[in-house]
């Protein structure tokens, strides 16, 4: 007993210590990366919220809460939830066909839809979605973004279709709005130029420093432009969700979509965070409950639908984040910023977050991912994942991306390449690909196709081979040494498992290839 009490008495002695240490390294390594997070998150949040169709201060409350409920509750302690870029077309599309009340529902709706399937373990399964498709995903719906801003930079408003944009889009430079025009490509210029600042100015966010910069230039010169417009405060802008009347079954289409769009972003942008630091890994079923909470809470607050968020992320990271405190602190410092200065943000000209979300639209189009394609042969789905997003809507160009994906992966199935080529006085069979049943009527034909009684070499650069191909060329290969013939098969694994007893050929015509010598 006494040993039990000395330990209690050296915890509890030294539990103060643990703790002011604890306050000591949030304040040296997450207070400094949570300001510069908010100060990333500010202008990014008012730009989405408009560029969503919906109230401007509903983009402030998601970036809240989803500091502060994700923060707490999310499986990836450094990355950062908010609204994101990727979602404003659906946000629009919904606000469109419901009004905002109703989309909030659906917001929360779909927060429950991630918290169970977060309950259920099954988060991992939404990273089975095949990259490219989200690739061009992303970048369907920074195109689209871009589209919808430029009309806002030139003084007009978006139009309700990708196309109705294109089309309107020389009407509008011809009527464009001189002062709207130059604030916007400020901000795009200024945004460009931040890349090639010295480190230690670059520490200062550049959307900030766009967004202040043009902020006062339009006030000091005194620009005639259309400015931010809000409705009170935001506590004024709470509001509950409203059940819609009708329409249920594409209330129902959205609640998916929010919930898979917003799931599979906030894996996927904890993945790549993971990546860029050496700390405690992603949890994922846990930050999919996280991220379920804070849209359960967002969409009763009147706020719009929360993602893992990229650019704030990266920015967290960068700026040395260690714990999850800093994400949570970026939420207080939004929450505290909106009570006494929110009047500062209707002084902020609409062309001017317009300029940055048409900057934040185009790097979702990232050259990499174009290049990944091509060198995969994904090119075809990226396009036409990327149009059908950019033109049909989100949903429907993500399915159609999703299906040739499928069929391109079973074309190339199927497609297996087998060839049988001369070599001198012998015969080599090459199979390259992956090689399963579908693609027995090729083999077959192609191995029927060698000579008798000639020395061959069965090459097998497979990247899977099942059981009924496998079983194919065994077959093949004892019928062939039955004729006088010889089979060279590599690799030799090959042939351990070809025939067995009576029917496995003799090890002396299975011989084993070195790696370094394979073609």
């Amino acid at each position: 007993m006494r040993r039990i009490g000395e330990s209690v008495g050296r915890t509890a002695a030294g539990a103060p210590k643990y703790r002011i240490d604890n306050v000591r390294a949030i304040i040296r390594h997450d207070l400094p990366p949570s300001l510069v997070v908010f100060l990333v998150a500010l202008p990014l949040s008012l730009g989405i919220a408009i560029a969503s169709d919906a109230p401007v201060l509903a983009g402030l409350i998601a970036a809240i809460v989803g500091g502060i409920v994700a923060g707490c509750i999310g499986g990836s302690p450094l990355q950062v939830s908010g609204p994101a870029a990727g979602l404003t077309v659906v946000v629009a599309d919904l606000v469109t066909k419901f009004g905002w009340g109703i989309t909030c529902l659906i917001t929360t709706i779909a927060g429950a839809v991630q918290v169970l399937l977060g309950l259920s373990r099954v988060a991992r399964a939404a990273l089975a979605i095949s990259p490219v498709v989200v690739h061009a995903m992303l970048a369907g719906i920074g195109l689209t973004i871009a589209l919808q801003q430029t009309h806002v930079v030139l003084g007009g408003k978006s139009k309700s279709s990708a196309w109705d944009n294109v089309i309107g889009l020389p009407g509008q430079i011809i009527g464009a709005h001189r002062h709207g025009v130059v604030l916007g490509v400020a901000v795009i210029a200024i945004l460009i130029a931040w890349r090639w600042v010295p480190a230690p100015v670059a520490r200062v966010p550049g959307p900030l420093v766009a967004i202040v910069a043009v902020t006062v230039a339009s006030v000091m010169f005194r620009f005639d432009v259309s400015r931010i417009e809000l409705e009170g405060s935001v506590i004024d802008a709470l509001q509950l969700p409203t059940l819609p009347r009708g329409g249920w079954g594409a209330a129902a289409m959205g609640v998916l979509t929010v919930a898979l769009i917003t799931s599979v972003q906030s894996l996927l942008t904890a993945v790549s965070i993971d990546r860029m630091h050496s700390g405690a890994r992603t949890d994922f079923d846990r930050e999919l409950v996280g991220q379920g909470v804070a849209n359960m809470a967002s969409g009763a607050l009147g706020g719009l639908p929360i993602s893992g968020v990229i650019v704030r992320s990266a920015a967290n990271v960068n700026a040395g984040a260690r714990t999850r405190a800093s994400t949570i602190m970026h939420g207080v410092w939004i929450l505290l910023f909106t009570i006494p200065f929110v009047g500062l943000v209707e002084q902020i000209p609409t062309a001017a977050l317009a300029g940055l979300l048409i900057v934040v639209g185009m790097q979702l189009l990232k050259p990499a991912h174009i290049e990944t394609a091509l060198r995969n042969g994904d090119i075809a789905v990226y396009v036409v994942t990327a149009v059908g997003v950019v033109f049909l809507n989100l949903l429907h160009g993500v399915m159609i991306g999703l299906a040739l994906a499928i069929a391109l992966t079973g074309w190339r199935v199927v497609r297996a390449k087998v060839e049988a080529k001369p070599i001198g006085d012998q015969w080599r069979v090459t199979v390259e690909g992956a090689c399963t049943f579908l693609a027995l009527p090729r083999l077959t034909r192609v191995l029927a196709s060698v000579p008798e009684r000639c020395n061959v070499t069965v090459e097998l650069l497979v990247t899977y081979l099942d059981h009924a191909a496998r079983q194919a060329i065994g077959d093949w290969q004892r019928q062939y040494l039955a004729t006088g013939g010889t089979v060279r098969i590599v690799p030799e694994s090959f042939g351990d498992e070809a025939g067995s007893g009576a029917d496995r050929p003799p090890l002396s015509l299975v011989e084993a290839v070195p790696a370094t010598k394979r073609r």
